[in-house]
């Protein structure tokens, strides 16, 4: 994001973002949770993941793609496991709430499992793990989507990007946060430099024809290459057995594209693992391991060169912080399509800082 991108309150672009979904016959608490998700990546710096997806998602409720009043159907099988079908409903809303009947599930029983099946992309998976942190819960989330990267050795797609996240609460103010994509960049970076015209470095995708590619276009048409080789394919593969198979959810080529057709509901799945501390130490003691464990690696030697070593979590709450302050910054281009949704359904504008 460039330094003289624009920059919104932080409220104020969730209520741009929640009302212009509530006027897209989503029931408001569940508009508000989409728009608080949505923003909470803009603020910690992943606007891949941010309000720029949000014109994607109404386009596709107004196509019947996806349903906005979808009810959210759980089911406990056992103490420590939940099923979950988000019955084709927005990927934000269902996974959220699945989380918190999760958590809950978790502080009864000190560890509980749930896995969503009908659902779609559903946004950066930092926030749900942020979230969980936030209730002295550890979280370890994994999502299938829409294929773009291909096995090793492979040319077509088989996989989305296939992230993993996790994420242990610190007495730092902010939790140690693993959020990555199986892939050696997230696919939404593709799109971004797309969008902007922009080429992508090499080593990111290959083209439809298999070849090494820097035009964006040509990438979002092939396929996005795995991180580490091998182990990225492995990985990626693990996150398809938890998310897809597992619950239920479709795999692989069946996941229905955001972006291009066939137009038909996503069918995503998502695997989430939440763990009560308390159920294993009194949270005080972990509080203190933790924090000393991060005090040593941050004190350790460091290479030439280098200011500061930093811990995963710890960039993206310090850039947090800084736009909590100062705004959230937003590519215009992205500002002036939600602003002319928002006309169009006769929203109120955002208003600049």
């Amino acid at each position: 994001m460039h330094e003289q991108t624009p920059r919104y309150d932080v409220a104020a672009l969730q209520r741009l973002c929640a009302d212009l979904t509530h006027a897209y016959s989503v029931p408001q608490a569940d508009a508000a949770l989409l728009a608080e998700v949505l923003v909470d990546a803009d603020l910690h710096g992943r606007s891949t993941h941010g309000v720029s997806r949000l014109p994607v998602y109404l386009a596709r409720i107004d196509k019947g793609l996806v349903d906005p009043q979808a009810e959210l159907l759980l089911e406990r099988t056992r103490a420590g496991v939940l099923l979950a079908d988000a019955a084709g409903g927005i990927g934000q809303v269902q996974a959220g709430k699945t989380l918190d009947a999760l958590l809950d599930m978790a502080r009864e029983n000190g560890t509980a499992a749930a896995v969503v099946r009908g659902s779609q992309h559903c946004g950066s998976l930092a926030w749900y793990c942020n979230r969980a942190a936030a209730r002295g819960m550890i979280l370890f989330a994994t999502t299938n989507c829409e294929p773009s990267m291909a096995p090793t050795g492979g040319a077509e797609p088989m996989f989305g990007t296939n992230p993993i996240a996790a994420s242990f609460p610190t007495g730092l103010g902010w939790p140690v946060a693993i959020d990555l994509a199986t892939s050696v960049v997230a696919r939404g970076n593709i799109i971004a430099a797309n969008r902007r015209g922009e080429p992508i470095p090499e080593g990111w995708a290959l083209d439809a024809d298999g070849r090494p590619t820097t035009d964006a276009g040509a990438a979002l048409l092939g396929t996005v290459l795995t991180m580490a080789g091998h182990k990225g394919y492995a990985l990626a593969l693990m996150v398809e057995l938890f998310s897809g198979v597992l619950s239920g959810a479709s795999v692989s080529a069946d996941i229905a594209s955001m972006y291009a057709g066939p137009e038909r509901p996503q069918d995503v799945g998502h695997f989430f693992h939440a763990m009560d501390i308390a159920a294993f130490m009194e949270p005080a003691e972990f509080t203190s391991r933790i924090d000393s464990l991060i005090e040593r690696i941050k004190s350790g030697a460091r290479r030439d060169g280098v200011a500061e070593i930093l811990i995963p979590g710890e960039r993206a709450a310090r850039t947090a912080a800084r736009n909590r302050e100062h705004g959230v910054p937003v590519d215009p281009g992205v500002v002036a399509t939600l602003r002319a949704m928002a006309k169009d359904r006769g929203v109120a504008d955002l208003p600049s800082l």
